[in-house]
């Protein structure tokens, strides 16, 4: 097995686990939170939060589980096309597209088969939504992926700047 087949086996397994990872904390939140509603981890700064989420993030498109289900599909296949193609290097963008796809997969799977997505983190020190571990594997990917790629274009002007001189 070439490092190719390797590393495309290995982020399969790791988009695997995570989609997994996020469903046994949907399923414990909704057995033990659903009930209670709220329980407070640390007092002002973070609590959890059962909410049934079936627009996309922030409250957008509510009601419009369908869309947002094919229009995540259609984005999914695309980030796995592109992992898998063989043709996207290995590095930080790869990786942050793999954890994208897991949060991806992880909310396609709860509107496909229970027509919401449960949310259940909750910020308090902040006026902010109520999101989940799927939430937070696409946003802090893709600011990652912003930050990276700002950093290397100005790396790349320092380096053409400096042979400039």
């Amino acid at each position: 097995m070439n490092n190719k087949n390797k590393v495309r086996l290995f982020s399969v397994g790791v988009i695997f686990a995570m989609v997994l990872t996020d469903q046994i904390i949907k399923h414990l939140i909704d057995l033990y939170l659903r009930p209670v509603s709220v329980k407070t981890l640390i007092p002002g700064f973070l609590q959890l939060h059962y909410f049934e989420n079936d627009g996309a993030m922030m409250g957008l498109m509510s009601g419009k589980t369908e869309i947002m289900t094919a229009a995540s599909v259609v984005c999914m296949v695309g980030i796995l096309a592109v992992l898998l193609s063989g043709k996207f290097r290995f590095g930080v963008d790869y990786v942050c597209l793999v954890f994208m796809a897991a949060g991806g997969f992880g909310n396609i799977i709860d509107r496909a088969f229970r027509g919401y997505v449960i949310d259940y983190i909750e910020v308090l020190f902040v006026d902010f939504y109520i999101f989940n571990f799927a939430d937070c594997l696409v946003t802090c990917s893709a600011f990652v992926i912003i930050f990276y790629e700002i950093y290397s274009v100005y790396k790349e002007y320092k380096t053409k700047k400096e042979k400039n001189v």
